[in-house]
């Protein structure tokens, strides 16, 4: 995880619903979804989030097998291929002829300038 200083580009805090650890900045909570500022932003009129990517997959297990199960792994590297986070994001088992399917999405927003705003909690 990034540290940075409160205010600047990156730096992070607590969501006070489900405890992950979020940016600073953020109005909604990407993990719980709840909304985190009172903010005329956090309206409709508000533009999405870019991003810049986003993976779907899914895999079945063959119905001619037992169960299996599954840890999906988060990581991230910088430019320099160093891993600057790893996330067990979940774990499971499927049985046999059992679904599942996986999204991976990054959301970029620019960094505000200036302190913290007022926020609900």
């Amino acid at each position: 995880m990034t540290s940075a200083n409160s205010g600047a580009a990156g730096a992070t805090r607590t969501c006070p619903h489900c405890r992950e650890t979020i940016l600073e900045s953020a109005e909604v909570c990407p993990a719980c979804r709840h909304k985190l500022r009172f903010s005329e932003t956090t309206s409709a009129t508000k533009a999405p989030a870019s991003v810049p990517l986003r993976v779907e997959g899914s895999f079945r297990n063959p119905a001619d097998s037992g169960a299996w199960e599954y840890s999906m792994v988060l990581t991230i590297r910088n430019e320099r291929g160093e891993e600057i986070a790893r996330k067990l994001v979940g774990v499971g088992a499927m049985q046999p002829d059992e679904q599942r399917t996986f999204t991976l999405s990054v959301e970029m927003n620019p960094a505000s300038a200036g302190g913290k705003r007022n926020t609900w909690h």
